[in-house]
């Protein structure tokens, strides 16, 4: 008994190392610890506004060029707020280039995904909130890499400012452009990444110099069903729209697609999204992947529709972007098309994703997972 008790005091070093800290960035901060941040490094804390606005409302990357800020100054305040975050592994085109995905790497050596999808009228930033997802769900390419850590609020917000600023600067066909709509829908479990999403949602919607100025309307969220989390957003008075990966209207089914719904079943996500719509006065986007002989049975499309009537919701069916080697496929476009005729024979409103980049392994996940 005394041996194994002095062999507890011996502290345990081979534990696994702690992944890299991403380095602190301007929008990391809200606009009061920028300030102290800047008046830290010896400087007027003002500059925290320059540089605030060269990052969000200029979109400018290069510190030479942000010519307001003193010479002397500016070296010293890139280094300590304005550190590079990510670097491009590849981007890849498609949709005659309206629909661009990149593969970033991040400074300690991870990959993630970011989709630029332009529309006529919009341009939509599809964006990672964590490099590699804890949900475990088994048909999707992120699900099967498990977790690796999550990205700071920095490395997400950069992900919408390298968006926009190749927008910007004419390098995405149709013309210069502007980001409109950001989707949370990348590799990750947003709300497993709760305060980091939360901080970047603020610096995405709150105007330059604090942010990049889009509408909370133009946001949304995305949860396979963290109810606790989805309480705590309602709480925060967004306006953001929240969309829940429901994929199965029977726990039966639903354990097995989304495991965590073995610990807050469909009946209490589907209540957590409801006090988010009467809280917010948005409709709860409902997103459903139709995967072939799985889910995707006249039955289950009426019960998804008596689930779903009455309510302040959208649904949005989603064609499987099934990944190579996978079991699951898409469903057959005659079953799909009797799927969503049930839903809205049932007044529920109900639209099918268009399936863009799918010749670029479109759904998050499949470009880090080929690296």
């Amino acid at each position: 008994m005394g041996h194994s008790h002095q062999m507890s005091a011996i502290p345990l070093v081979f534990t696994a190392p702690r992944a890299v800290r991403p380095a602190r960035h301007l929008a990391d901060l809200d606009p009061g610890q920028r300030r102290a941040a800047v008046a830290e490094l010896g400087e007027p804390a003002f500059r925290a506004d320059q540089l605030g606005r060269h990052y969000f409302g200029r979109l400018e990357d290069d510190v030479e060029r942000m010519t307001d800020v003193p010479a002397a100054a500016r070296a010293t305040l890139a280094e300590a707020l304005l550190p590079p975050l990510l670097t491009v592994v590849r981007h890849v085109g498609c949709d005659d280039g309206a629909t661009r995905k990149t593969l970033w790497r991040a400074m300690d050596g991870v990959l993630i995904e970011s989709v630029l999808m332009r529309y006529p009228g919009r341009t939509t930033l599809c964006v990672s909130s964590q490099a590699g997802c804890g949900m475990a769900c088994p048909f999707c390419a992120t699900g099967q890499s498990g977790l690796t850590r999550n990205l700071s609020t920095a490395e997400i917000v950069e992900q919408v400012v390298a968006g926009a600023r190749a927008l910007a600067r004419d390098e995405i066909p149709g013309g210069p452009g502007r980001v409109s709509n950001v989707v949370f829908m990348g590799m990750g479990e947003p709300l497993a990444n709760y305060q980091r999403v939360l901080a970047a949602v603020r610096r995405l919607t709150e105007p330059p110099p604090s942010g990049l100025g889009l509408s909370q309307r133009s946001v949304t969220v995305s949860t396979v069903g963290l109810v606790p989390a989805i309480r705590r957003l309602t709480g925060e008075g967004l306006n953001v729209t929240l969309a829940v990966s429901l994929h199965a209207p029977d726990d039966e089914l639903r354990d097995t697609l989304v495991p965590v719904n073995t610990r807050w079943p469909v009946a209490e996500v589907l209540d957590a999204a409801w006090e988010y719509a009467a809280a917010t006065g948005r409709r709860v986007s409902i997103e459903y992947a139709m995967i072939r002989d799985v889910n995707d049975q006249p039955w289950r499309a009426d019960l998804l529709a008596q689930l779903l009537r009455a309510r302040l919701t959208h649904v949005n069916l989603i064609p499987l972007n099934p990944t190579p080697g996978s079991r699951w496929d898409a469903s057959d476009p005659a079953v799909q098309r009797e799927f969503v005729r049930r839903l809205r024979d049932r007044g529920v409103p109900t639209t099918v994703r268009d399936t863009r980049g799918r010749e670029i392994a479109g759904a998050c996940g499949q470009l880090a997972a080929a690296d």
